[in-house]
Order: structure tokens, then C-alpha cells, then sequence
């Protein structure tokens, strides 16, 4: 039975996501055309740091016709995302699933095809830059603002323009369906069930905690000298032209494994209570936001930068004979992959009853203990 709980901004998020990517595609519109009218901070092309046009897939462009180009995807994007907010019900034919088909590419393109690797190593490298100047370690000269020139913070506007999309092609789409807006149910829950959700989550699960661990080893390596995937050559070039790169990628490398072991979270009993260790939280729920939030957030990144090495070796930059500097990161979007479904399986399983449709009171696949506790939709 349907309830009349007052909606949140954030459980509302059907209600506005497709008038706030709206408002994204225009603002960004108008920044092409700033851009294209001789306004400085045009993010690609010559004024992008990218020093041979090697990561970004946009590297040839410039202000003009660039600009232009994104003042009219930004008009086209605004009517696409009023269109969305406007689509009540299942159309005939497939003129109605246009703005559909229209949108999550369109979302897809800004989320993990126009940002390249620079945000994952800006994402990952921020907590290390910040504390280098501690322990002195140089790192090359690399500083936080190096890490986040424009070129790179205008990657992270992409992406939440693209969220913003393809939320509002889900609410669209939830709509078509006669689905509750806020957590998708229809009473027909097949694969969304928490007990389904249970089994192909813990298959994405052990996915994305393996596929990491190639790339690992190569740095581990790396920074005790061992040259695993690449010549002895490269690791004296690499230290000389950059003294301690080698165990900033074994940071990095840690880095990844340690999300790995979280990622095990998603589908163990310490992902939904606190362990006994922490203290002052022992015993406790595991908020399902803190551990979907950035499952989600670092999927985004490491698919990103996976696509960036997919691009230079499909572009013929790399050699076999160095295969260790990019071969492990061509599989990081089967890893990013995998902890977006771990992700959702795990939303899947914890979400408990609906506060607005009703739907879910029997879902017991989030109760670790036996108390019947029932929450709300990603609150």
C-alpha cells in the first residue's frame, strides 16, 4: 500500500533530475559559446596539458568550430532532457522510445568516453599529493594543482552532466513502465529480487575484486626493482626522470587492492554491520549510501581510464615488449563494470520496504540480525 511520506530532495530525484539536466546541458551550451567567441578555458585541444594528445579522445579540438559544436549539443541536449521529463506513458511504435535511445548514450559519451585516465589518477593520487610535502617526497613536482588543471575538473563537469541524463532517462523510463518513481519496483521483481540479487552480485563481487590484482603485482614489482612486464630500462628511466614514480604506482597499486578487499563488503555480512573492531560504530548498519556512493564513484573512474589505455593500443602507442605499463589497465572495464552490478546488487538487496509505494515489505536479504528492520530508498 502506497504511503503519503514526504519525499526528500534526494528521494525526489525523479521529480527534478531531468530539469536539472536541463539546466546543465544549457549552462554547458553557453559556455561553447563563450568558447567559441574567444573566452579562455576551452578544456581541450591546445590549452589541454595533455602533452601529446595521447588521453583525451577530443585532443584535436579547438575553439572554433569546437564551441559551436557544444552550444548546439547543449540546446539538443536541454530539449532531450524536457522531453524526458515530459514522457508520461508507453508510447506505440518507436518513435516513443526515441528520447530513450537518445539519452543513455548520450550519457554514456559524457560519463566514461569524453573524460580519459586523468581523473582516476587525480581521484587516486589526491590523498598521496596531499601529504607528500610530510614526508618529502617529490614525486616528480607533481602538486594537487597539477593533478587538477581545468582540462581535468571540466572531465568531472561531464560526468555529472551525464548522471543527471541518465537519471532522468531512469525516472523516464521508470514512468513508461507504471513503476514506482523512487525505487523502480512494478511487483514483478525477477532479477531486482534481493534473493537474485544475492547470486549475481556475489558473481560481480569476486569479479572486481580479481581483475585488479594483475595490474598490482606489475607495481609491487616495479617498486622492489623486479621489472615484471617491462624492460630493466624502463624502471631506471622512469626513477630517473621521476624520482619516486615507482612507489607512487605501488601506492597506487595498494590503492587498488585495498579497494578490492572493501569491494568483498558488497557481498559479506561486514558490509551491513559494522565489525567489533570499529569502534563506536560496532554493531551498527552499514549506511547502504556509504558503501554505493564511492562503489560507484571509483566504477566511473577506473572504466574511464581503462577506455584511455583501449584507445592508445587500438591507436598502435603501445609495444608488447612493455606490455606491463598497459595491458593489466585494458581490463578495467570489465573491473568497473562488475563493482557498478556489485553496487547495485548491493542497493538491491538492502533497500528494504518503499516508503512511497509500499512494495518490499518481505525483503529480508538486508537484515543481517534478527531484528525486522526496514529502511527507505537510498536515504
Amino acid at each position: 500500500m502506497a504511503t503519503t511520506t514526504p519525499r526528500s530532495l534526494i528521494s525526489g530525484w525523479p521529480a527534478w533530475s531531468a530539469y536539472a539536466a536541463a539546466l546543465w546541458s544549457l549552462g554547458y551550451g553557453l559556455l561553447g559559446v563563450a568558447w567559441a567567441l574567444g573566452a579562455p578555458g576551452f578544456p581541450w585541444g591546445a590549452s589541454d596539458p595533455d602533452p601529446d594528445g595521447a588521453l583525451s579522445i577530443l585532443a584535436g579540438a579547438t575553439p572554433r568550430p569546437g564551441g559551436w559544436w557544444i552550444a548546439a549539443f547543449g540546446v539538443l541536449g536541454a530539449i532531450l532532457a524536457l522531453t524526458l521529463a515530459h514522457t508520461r506513458r508507453r508510447g506505440q511504435g518507436l518513435a516513443s522510445l526515441t528520447p530513450l535511445l537518445l539519452a543513455w548514450p548520450s550519457a554514456a559519451v559524457l560519463i566514461v568516453v569524453i573524460p580519459d585516465s586523468r581523473l582516476m589518477m587525480g581521484v587516486a593520487y589526491s590523498p598521496l599529493l596531499a601529504v607528500a610535502p610530510l614526508f618529502d617526497l617529490s614525486l616528480g613536482g607533481t602538486t594537487l594543482a597539477d593533478a587538477w588543471p581545468w582540462p581535468v575538473v571540466n572531465q568531472l563537469v561531464c560526468v555529472l552532466g551525464g548522471l543527471l541524463l541518465a537519471a532522468a532517462a531512469l525516472a523516464c523510463q521508470r514512468r513508461r513502465r507504471d513503476a514506482c518513481r523512487t525505487c523502480g519496483r512494478t511487483g514483478q521483481d525477477g532479477w531486482t529480487a534481493p534473493e537474485a540479487a544475492a547470486r549475481w552480485g556475489r558473481r560481480a563481487v569476486y569479479i572486481a575484486a580479481t581483475v585488479p590484482l594483475i595490474y598490482c603485482a606489475t607495481r609491487w614489482c616495479w617498486a622492489l626493482g623486479v621489472p615484471l612486464g617491462v624492460s630493466k630500462e624502463f624502471l631506471v628511466e622512469g626513477a630517473r626522470d621521476a624520482p619516486g614514480i615507482w612507489l607512487a604506482g605501488a601506492y597506487l597499486a595498494t590503492f587498488g587492492a585495498g579497494g578490492g578487499v572493501l569491494t568483498l563488503g558488497l557481498a559479506q555480512r561486514w558490509g551491513e554491520v559494522f565489525p567489533r573492531w570499529i569502534l563506536g560504530l560496532r554493531g551498527r548498519r552499514v549506511p547502504p549510501l556509504l558503501a554505493i556512493i564511492p562503489a560507484t564513484l571509483v566504477a566511473i573512474t577506473i572504466t574511464v581510464a581503462g577506455m584511455t589505455y583501449i584507445r592508445g593500443a587500438i591507436a598502435g602507442r603501445f609495444s608488447m615488449s612493455e606490455w606491463g605499463a598497459w595491458l593489466p589497465e585494458t581490463f578495467w572495464p570489465v573491473w568497473g563494470g562488475a563493482l557498478a552490478a556489485a553496487a547495485l546488487a548491493y542497493h538491491l538487496r538492502r533497500r528494504g520496504q518503499c516508503r512511497y509505494c509500499g512494495q518490499g515489505a518481505g525483503d529480508r536479504a538486508d537484515r543481517p540480525s534478527p531484528q525486522p528492520v526496514q529502511e527507505g530508498p537510498l536515504r
